[in-house]
């Protein structure tokens, strides 16, 4: 059996904007030639994902959850193309998962995209400042840094956290799934997250 390398399976996401454990499956099938491995999304549908980003979706549903003991609530926007997706199960399971995310994993943002310059300036100045506090050299400090932001891109960015409910797959990867099983683009428009007494002194 080939061994599949994560590079490899990072090159296919890349090129088909396919889910990461499809990928990895599409390579062990197709013994890791990349041509078929892109063949072989194509036919699930899953390589579909990252050509349907640029399509406008303006259907879906705002969705509301509330945690047991009613202290922690959840309004999340998912978008997709049409109606007619946006009343399936399959959506409004998605849509679900999504706001359980977002109570359990508080993210603060939906992408690394959305993060404005000066907060991500301002927590490698921490992090820096917190490897020098180490007694780190100052050779390994840079890449010391960089590592643990990429930490605080999965701590805050909804799309970038580990899924809840598979932690092997990101919310990234179950979108991108969807997306090539529903074959429409989906986008997760917005949320806000509620936590009794938050900011109360």
């Amino acid at each position: 059996m080939v061994e599949i390398s994560a590079k490899l399976v990072k090159e296919l996401r890349e090129r088909t904007g396919a889910g990461m454990m499809d990928c990895k499956k599409a390579l062990t099938e197709t013994g890791g030639d990349m041509e078929k491995a892109i063949l072989y999304l194509r036919e699930k549908g899953l390589a579909a994902a990252a050509k349907r980003a640029g399509r406008v979706a303006k259907e879906g549903l705002v969705s509301a959850y509330v945690h047991p003991g009613n202290r922690v609530g959840v309004l999340v926007e998912v978008n997709c193309e049409t109606d007619f997706v946006a009343k399936t199960e399959d959506f409004k399971n998605f849509v679900h998962d999504i706001a359980l995310q977002i109570a359990a994993s508080r993210p603060e943002y939906i992408s690394r995209d959305d993060l404005p310059a000066e907060v991500i300036a301002r927590e490698k100045e921490i992090l820096r400042a917190q490897a020098l506090n180490e007694g780190k050299p100052e050779k390994v400090i840079e890449k010391m840094v960089e590592g643990r932001i990429e930490k605080f891109f999965k701590e805050t960015c909804l799309l970038e956290q580990p899924f809840i409910k598979n932690p092997d797959v990101t919310v990234k990867d179950l979108l991108h799934e969807i997306i090539g099983r529903i074959g429409e683009n989906i986008v997760i428009r917005r949320f806000v997250r509620y936590e009794l007494g938050e900011g109360v002194d």
